[in-house]
This record gives C-alpha cells, sequence and structure tokens, in this order.
C-alpha cells in the first residue's frame, strides 16, 4: 500500500485521499492501483454505501499524471509508461461504471489524470479554488483519462476549445459547463464531508444545502465566438478562422494554439469526434490507450515534457512544425488498432 493515497472508511462511506502535495498530487502508478484495491473491496461491501475522492492538503485536487517518469519510459522503451496508462484507464473505467455513488472534490488543480478521477463521479464539488484545465496539447500528449468521451459532450465546441487550448476554468465555469454538479465554498467542505459520511443516502440534498450561488461564468460570453470559430474539425480551417476574424479574443486564443503541438492538436479532433459516437466508455478507454501507447513514444511529447517540465524555457521545437505538415497518414498511425495481445482492456 502507498502513502500516496491516504485510504479510510469514515462512517458508511469510503474514501481516497491524494496524498502526494509536492507534486500537486500527480497519480503514480501505485496510487492507481491502490484505489482500484480500495475501490473493488468497498464495491462488495455493503457496509460502504459511497465513496469520497478527495486530497489531503495544498493547492491542487489533483494536477495529473506522473509526467516526467511518462517522459522518461518513453526515451526508453515506453513500457513503464504503458503499465501506468493502462492501470490508470482501468482506475477511470471502474469509476465509470462504479455502482455507488462517487462524490469527487475538486478543490484545486484538477488537470489531465484529475480530470479523468473526477468526471466519472456521480458528485462533483467545484469551489473557488478550482483550476480545471485539460493542458495536453502544450507538452505534446493528448487530452486522455477520458477526455475524448466528455469534452465532446459538453456544449457546442466547448470541449474542443479545452481540447485544443487548454484553457483553464474557475469552478464558476465548471458549474455553468456541467463539469461540476455543485459550487461550494471551501469552507463547507469538511462538513460536507461529514455529514455524507453520516447520511450516504443524502448525498445530493447535502450538497444542495451547502452550495452557494457561483459566481458569474466567463466563458458562457464566450460561447457564441467559440462555436463559430471552433466550428470545424480541421484544424487548419480553426486556425484560419481565428486568423480572419481579427478580433481581440481570438488574436488571443491564435497565439495560443502557436504554442501548441501541431500533432497533439489534429489527434485531439480526431479523437473528439470519433469519441462523441463511441458506443461506451470502455470503447473510448481502448482507443485512447492505443493513442497513448504510440505519442508517449514521440518527438513531440519527449520534447514538450523537456520545454515545459525539465529545462523549464517554455520553447518546445515542435515537429511535424506545422499544422499543414501533419499529414492524415501521420495521425492515422497514431489511431491505428493495436494488435490483440496488447490492447487495454478493463477490469473484468
Amino acid at each position: 500500500m502507498t502513502e500516496d493515497v491516504l485510504i479510510s472508511v469514515e462512517g458508511r462511506i469510503g474514501r481516497l485521499s491524494l496524498n502526494r502535495p509536492k507534486a500537486i498530487h500527480a497519480l503514480n502508478l501505485a496510487m492507481c492501483e491502490a484505489m482500484i484495491e480500495a475501490l473493488l473491496a468497498w464495491r462488495d461491501d455493503a457496509a460502504i454505501e459511497a465513496v469520497i475522492i478527495d486530497h489531503s492538503e495544498g493547492r491542487g485536487f489533483c494536477a495529473g499524471g506522473d509526467i516526467r517518469m511518462l517522459a522518461e519510459s518513453g526515451a526508453k522503451d515506453g513500457q513503464e509508461a504503458r503499465a501506468f496508462f493502462h492501470t490508470e484507464y482501468r482506475l477511470n473505467h471502474l469509476l465509470f461504471t462504479y455502482a455507488k455513488p462517487v462524490v469527487a472534490f475538486m478543490d484545486g488543480i484538477t488537470m489531465g489524470g484529475g480530470v479523468g478521477i473526477s468526471q466519472p463521479a456521480a458528485y462533483r464539488v467545484a469551489t473557488e479554488h478550482t483550476r480545471f484545465a485539460m493542458p495536453e496539447t502544450g507538452i505534446g500528449l493528448f487530452p486522455d483519462v477520458g477526455g475524448g468521451w466528455y469534452l465532446p459532450r459538453l456544449e457546442g465546441r466547448v470541449g474542443v476549445f479545452l481540447a485544443l487550448t487548454g484553457a483553464r476554468l474557475d469552478g464558476a465555469e465548471c458549474l455553468a459547463l456541467g463539469l461540476a454538479t455543485h459550487y461550494l465554498p471551501s469552507e463547507r467542505l469538511a462538513e460536507a464531508k461529514e455529514r455524507i459520511a453520516a447520511h450516504p443516502d443524502r448525498i445530493g440534498g447535502i450538497l444542495g444545502e451547502l452550495s452557494v450561488t457561483a459566481p458569474p461564468a466567463a466563458i458562457t460570453g464566450q460561447i457564441d465566438k467559440i462555436n463559430r470559430l471552433f466550428a470545424s474539425d480541421r484544424y487548419e480551417d480553426i486556425l484560419a478562422a481565428l486568423e480572419r476574424d481579427g478580433g481581440e479574443w481570438a488574436a488571443k486564443e491564435l497565439d495560443a494554439l502557436h504554442t501548441k503541438s501541431p500533432q497533439t492538436c489534429k489527434v485531439a479532433l480526431r479523437q473528439l469526434r470519433e469519441g462523441a459516437a463511441m458506443p461506451d466508455f470502455a470503447a473510448e478507454m481502448a482507443q485512447e490507450y492505443a493513442i497513448g501507447s504510440r505519442v508517449v513514444q514521440m518527438h513531440d511529447f519527449l520534447e514538450g515534457v523537456r520545454a515545459l517540465i525539465v529545462d523549464k524555457d517554455n520553447s518546445p521545437k515542435w515537429d511535424p512544425p506545422t499544422a499543414e505538415a501533419v499529414t492524415d497518414a501521420w495521425i492515422d498511425a497514431i489511431f491505428a488498432p493495436l494488435p490483440d495481445n496488447e490492447k487495454w482492456t478493463p477490469l473484468t
């Protein structure tokens, strides 16, 4: 058992508290394994009626996966990275299909892997500290952990916008878009958890009573622009639309996109288009695993991690360097199904 997740039973609930504050509670393999083990044990335990996922201390709920480990593995044979993705995606799928209610407290930075363990929850609590993003285009990865399922199911083209730009949302914006189900002030969270532990049959009512009116959600004022300028599934068209618009908002988003990996942006667009039509969450995770098992060993991911995390010079040299240079054949190769003996499978 790892100390990086605190696992406890409180009253009638099971509680998973992420406990890697120095790494903003980024997930590693041992954490995913420990959470799966606890969830499987609680699934068949009649005394446990619900599950809470939160974090122990600090400013983050969960900043994602252990990116540095993934890059070091990708630079070798990618084996360790694939083992991590395989287990993490099993955790995501287990939560998505879990028979008991799960409450995720997104009280802080919720990115990448943090999105993957909070979005499957029936109750998703945002606060004034919530900072939600899928920032993978900036490091050459892709919006995984079910991003291809959740993002295309948001209003209009908002999911595409979030996937491409890595835009950060606050708690009020999460509530407005349906990424959160409730908005609570952080000082009420302890009371909420205590009351849920005593009355897991009343989760919705308890969160409703402790909720407050969220501040205005800035993104709602941009949805018309997002729907118009991010309308295409072709990355070149989106760049051209932003260029043509000439407005201040469009110029800012265009500048942001020019810092992103063109390969990842094209992967994300196809992933969201296909994810919208996936028959179930397991099919989505199988496809994301095929993508991840390849992308983790490719130039853009290794270069993105070097530029943003290792050397911190923030000037990655993407290759292919432009949207036009990323061909359909290049993307097809990333999306090709894996051989049967390498495919991702959910827990039985």
